[in-house]
Order: structure tokens, then sequence, then C-alpha cells
């Protein structure tokens, strides 16, 4: 308990899934919380049950107004700012390369990636003049492998060079720059994705609780609680030699095929050849 105690914290879509997740927890080990997102009534909901150490603040990470405006309050409110969480997202735009919109394009890209740069941008100064600070942001599995929508994929790689690269030039005045890489989660993300409203994407999640149980080694669905703990280990002091890292958060779905798969395939290439089973 209390390992961010007297810590401020800045987390962008924290309304709801990973960042609702992370938030709750931040607040139960001890930090003042901003939470950042669109979504002002869910934000407003969940300010009101966590109580005094957590604030609501609209923010539209793809504008810069918008991100520069919540760092400033926070600062003003509270004097510091310890962590930003760069974890606003959503599934953008899809379709076969020759299929997507320029539109699609830019407004995709202004979320996952420019909303990120902003916020390294403006969260920098403040840390900087600190002498410390924990910037973390939200990439993907799906910016180490292909399969995941050309746009998205490679949005989520390009947040992890520049969370590398920004760490180079952040790490020497003593703030560390890192991104959690989560693999198949179950969030409201697959439903809105689909284009269902909030409250019916909610419903979803159960649903894809079962999709992904299959999907890597481990025989679970990822759940938001699993990235906010390691949102919390990243942004606590147990961290402070990780720098310019992408954590990957995956229950080992990077890792390759499952070993029972691979038998499986041996053991179909030993009788397609005629040989007996393997012992």
């Amino acid at each position: 308990m209390n390992r961010l105690s007297g810590k401020v914290a800045l987390i962008t879509g924290a309304a709801s899934g990973i960042g609702e997740a992370t938030t709750r927890l931040f607040v139960e080990q001890g930090a003042s919380v901003a939470v950042a997102d669109i979504q002002d009534d869910r934000g407003q909901r969940l300010v009101k049950e966590l109580g005094s150490r957590a604030s609501y603040v609209h923010v539209d990470v793809a504008r810069e107004a918008d991100v520069q405006a919540a760092i400033e309050g926070v600062v003003k409110q509270h004097g510091r700012l310890d962590c930003l969480f760069n974890n606003a997202g959503y599934g953008g735009v899809r379709g076969r390369i020759e299929e997507i919109p320029v539109a699609g394009f830019d407004e995709t890209m202004a979320v996952l990636l420019r909303g990120v740069f902003l916020g390294m941008k403006h969260a920098a100064p403040v840390m900087k003049r600190q002498g410390g600070g924990s910037i973390i942001s939200t990439a993907s599995v799906a910016g180490l492998r292909a399969g995941s929508g050309h746009v998205y994929s490679t949005a989520k790689a390009a947040v992890i060079h520049l969370t590398r690269s920004v760490a180079m030039e952040l790490g020497e005045s003593g703030v560390r720059v890192n991104c959690i890489c989560p693999g198949g989660i179950a969030t409201p993300i697959f439903g809105k994705a689909l284009g269902l409203s909030p409250d019916q994407a909610d419903a979803t999640v159960p649903l894809m609780k079962g999709v992904l149980e299959a999907s890597q080694p481990i025989k679970r669905a990822g759940l938001p609680e699993d990235i906010a703990r390691a949102a919390l280990w990243l942004a606590s002091d147990e961290s402070s030699f990780v720098n310019g890292h992408a954590l990957v958060v995956d229950g080992g779905l990077t890792g390759g095929r499952p070993w029972s798969e691979t038998q499986r395939s041996r053991g179909r290439l030993r009788d397609a050849l005629g040989l007996a089973p393997e012992k």
C-alpha cells in the first residue's frame, strides 16, 4: 500500500478500461490523480466515487491546447506532476491499404501518436524542473508484430520508438520514459471498434474474455488490472533504474507458438511420414 504516496499523476483515457483500472489503483496507492478523458459523464462519476484525491478534466489528446491546459492545471493545483500516463486510444481506421481514407489515417495517428507526443512535450519541462518524473505510454504488442491493422500497428510501433528516443533525452534530467505493450486485454475498445455505444461496448467485455483466453500460453484473458499494475510499477520509485523500456504484458502472446500447439504439429507430421508417435 501507499507505493505512490504523495505523488501526483495525470492519466489520459482514464474514464474506462485500462485508464479507469489504473486510476483506481493509483488512488488506492496514495496518489492524487487527474482523470483526463472526453467521456465527461463517466469521468465525473469516477471522480465522485474516488473522492478528494481525484479530479476530472476534459481532454482531447489530439488537441495541443487541451493537453497543455490539463498539465498546467495539475501543476497549478498540486505544484508538481510526478507521473503522466499517456493512455488514451481507440482502434482507429481499418481496412485494406487501398481502402484507408487519408482523413481516417490522420485522425488515428492524431490520437494514438500525436497525443503521446503532446503529453511528452508538455510534461517534459515540468518534470525537468523538478529533477524527476515518470512518463508512461500505452503502446501495444501490435507495435511489435503485424496483424492488428495497418495504421494502428504503425502508430503503436511509433509510440515504442518515440519512447526510446525521448528517454535518451529526458533521462539525463532524471525523468524516466517508458511504455507498456499490452496483449489481448478485455476492455470496451473492441466493442467501440465495432461502432457500439460506450454502454453497449461495456457489455461485450465478458464475451471478449472468452474469446481472448485461448490466445496465449497463459489461458485467461488479459485484464485492465494487469496493465494497471505494470503502470504502478513504472510510476513508482521501484523502477527508478528503468528508462526507455517497452514492457510487454501479454501472457506470452508474442513469445511464439504455444508448446502444446507445436507438439500437435509434430504429431501430425510424424503421422504423415508414417513414424511412430513420440513417447
